[in-house]
């Protein structure tokens, strides 16, 4: 999502003071209206990555799972998607339907191309024509920072809280009138809720009340991708003293690591 220009609060973009004269990469790179698939992001990715002096070691930030496995990973995108015809199908049909492939549908009953467009890809999918492949083309050290269960979630219902106060209904609000409706903000968590309050579908607080409760999901279904996906390295964070677990992971790294492959 940090990849589009104008989402910035509610993607919690890193500021430029923060970047501490880091260089970033993929930050800002599309406009909001623009489609940015994972097989774009696999492409930029690797070609940044080859771009890298051996002296150099960059680290990848995220994020969802299957972004970053495709590409440390060989998987391959297939050319030939399927197109399938559901104009048999009621909208219903076809939710009924997607339900069979996945429990997270995100999408309107009304809305029949969205509908028609995610049964699609879940039928693709099931049949092994979009993404192949399990081994690992770099050396990969998988560092994951974690917490306490009702720890995180009070630290993310915080953190919507933080972005509603700083200004994200006015940043939907400001893509909303422009007439936008492109995956990423119909599928961006803080954006797709504040949509629908803005349609009249629901009130403020319901639409706060929702972005915290898919945020929480969405660490959930983070965790489980990434310890079933992914060897990671979990530490617990010590927030009164981050440095400790500064000095934890680069103890590990440096003395203790062994590389995925």
């Amino acid at each position: 999502m940090q990849v589009y220009k104008d989402l910035n609060i509610g993607t919690a973009k890193i500021s430029e003071e923060e970047k501490e004269n880091i260089p970033h990469y993929l930050f800002d790179i599309k406009n909001v209206e623009e489609y940015y698939s994972v097989f774009d992001y696999q492409k930029d990715g690797r070609e940044l990555l080859s771009s890298f002096e051996d002296s150099k070691t960059p680290i990848i930030v995220g994020g969802t799972g299957l972004y970053i496995k495709a590409l440390l990973y060989d998987y391959t995108f297939s050319n030939d998607e399927v197109q399938y015809d559901f104009s048999h199908l009621t909208n219903r049909e076809i939710y009924d339907e997607i339900k069979k492939h996945t429990d997270d549908i995100d999408i309107h009953i009304n809305n029949r191309k969205r509908l028609e467009r995610r049964l699609n890809m879940c039928m693709n999918k099931s049949d092994n024509n979009t993404l192949k492949g399990n081994n690992l083309l770099y050396d990969v050290i998988f560092i994951g920072l974690t917490t306490d269960r009702d720890k995180l979630y009070d630290i993310i219902n915080s953190r919507v809280d933080k972005m509603i106060s700083d200004g994200l209904i006015d940043e939907v609000k400001a893509i909303y009138d422009r007439g936008i409706r492109s995956k990423a903000i119909t599928t961006g968590i803080g954006y797709k809720e504040l949509y629908r309050y803005f349609d009249g579908e629901l009130s403020l607080e319901e639409a706060i009340e929702l972005i915290k409760k898919n945020s929480r999901h969405y660490a959930k279904r983070q965790y489980t991708w990434f310890n079933h996906q992914m060897n990671i390295n979990w530490f617990d964070v010590n927030f009164e003293k981050f440095d400790k677990t500064e000095e934890e992971v680069i103890s590990y790294i440096e003395k203790g690591y062994e590389f995925n492959s």
